[in-house]
């Protein structure tokens, strides 16, 4: 089924070549930092993690969000969605081989990863999201293309197969579970210590990984004669609002508890967030009041039926729910638990453009990896359709 993916249009290659360019860029830029060391980024020692590792957050969310259609459609017979599944579980695939490589590119000295194997320690969250990921990658690599084989040849998937599936939906809420925990298991950051924050990681994921699924889904029934089917996507945009509003409401609470507490340790960071303390956070906290209000109104919107089920308005408040909490987890999640340091200073951080443009050319990456499986999934079944005699553009 390999061929499938470099079988195409003229436009189809220009896109991959266009992708493979920007990931090309990120490799240059990686050997660059390698020689210069984390200098020619914005992290510093009282910064020291940044861009990198907030991309890690989002996206293990992203990946974890692949349960959202497993679990109904595995456990429940929900047959509505049948044909999205598929498209769920490889892109899960991409989110979770991003997460390691940024990690990679986060680290001064790359090669002293071997150390997390060589040297494990039980009691480190570290060793325990790494293990997590590999695992739900290797599942959802697994549960995909024995899935689509087994549609290729007309068979029947292996009986085993079940028992991966019903093993990777308690799976995807671990890992972004061991994630949050990797933040909350930080007492001399307030920001982090809390105990809805892996509660709160999951509504999000909740929300922004099905809208990107919705996305992508319209995407896929433009470019090609494979339709995800009405139905389904209007059942995730019903999750997209319930996580969403769940999302706002854990938020809420926290401000909530931090603003009556009165407490500064507590207060201080969410005060650079949103207006800036001591000269520092006027660059974050113009995008941080942006993902509130992408928020509120998305959820607004997606409240009222009319809207949420109107496919001409429908991808562009996917778009902003996946803005927003990209948004809210890329520059804020990381940035806010920096402050204070633990001796009471304000430090500033900004991504620099290195970083920028090698978190470019590492989303490229994966949205060419993403591009691939998905180019295979519909050769799959556009053959089957016309072998069967059936038609892929199905609206229900």
């Amino acid at each position: 089924m390999i061929e499938k993916a470099f079988q195409g249009s003229t436009r189809y290659h220009l896109w991959l070549l266009f992708l493979f360019a920007l990931s090309s860029m990120a490799v240059f830029l990686f050997t660059l930092q390698l020689r210069q060391g984390l200098t020619i980024t914005a992290m510093s020692q009282d910064v020291p993690w940044g861009f990198y590792i907030a991309q890690l957050t989002f996206l293990v969310g992203v990946a974890a969000s692949a349960v959202m259609v497993v679990l109904p459609y595995y456990l429940h017979d929900f047959k509505v969605f049948g044909r999205i599944t598929i498209l769920g579980e490889f892109l899960a695939v991409p989110a979770v081989l991003l997460c390691p490589l940024f990690v990679l590119v986060d680290l001064g000295q790359p090669s002293r990863v071997i150390n997390l194997f060589l040297h494990p320690r039980l009691n480190s969250m570290l060793f325990w999201d790494t293990i997590a990921l590999s695992g739900y990658l290797l599942l959802n690599l697994v549960i995909g293309w024995k899935t689509l084989e087994a549609e290729r040849t007309s068979t029947s998937p292996p009986g085993w197969l079940r028992g991966l599936v019903i093993l990777s939906i308690p799976w995807a809420v671990s890992i972004h579970t061991v994630t949050a925990f990797l933040y909350a298991g930080l007492p001399a950051r307030p920001f982090w210590f809390t105990a809805v924050l892996a509660p709160r990681f999951l509504a999000s994921a909740f929300a922004s990984g099905p809208a990107l699924l919705i996305l992508l889904s319209f995407v896929v029934r433009r470019v090609s004669r494979f339709d995800p089917g009405d139905e389904a996507i209007r059942k995730l945009a019903q999750i997209v609002t319930y996580a969403l509003v769940v999302n706002l409401f854990l938020f809420g609470a926290e401000i909530f508890t931090v603003a009556y507490s009165g407490m500064e340790h507590h207060t201080v960071h969410l005060e650079y967030l949103f207006f800036g303390l001591d000269g520092q956070g006027s660059a974050i906290f113009p995008f941080m009041w942006l993902s509130i209000v992408l928020s509120v109104v998305a959820a607004i919107l997606l409240l009222k039926p009319s809207i949420r089920n109107d496919f001409r308005i429908l991808p562009l408040i996917c778009g902003m729910v996946f803005v927003a909490i990209w948004l809210d987890k890329g520059a804020g999640m990381l940035t806010g638990g920096f402050v204070p340091t633990p001796l009471g200073r304000v430090p500033g951080y900004f991504p620099s453009l290195t970083e920028i443009f090698i978190g470019v050319g590492l989303y490229s990456f994966g949205a060419l990896v993403l591009t691939i499986l998905y180019k295979i999934v519909l050769s799959v079944r556009e053959v089957q359709a016309e072998a069967q005699g059936t038609d892929l553009r199905v609206h229900t």
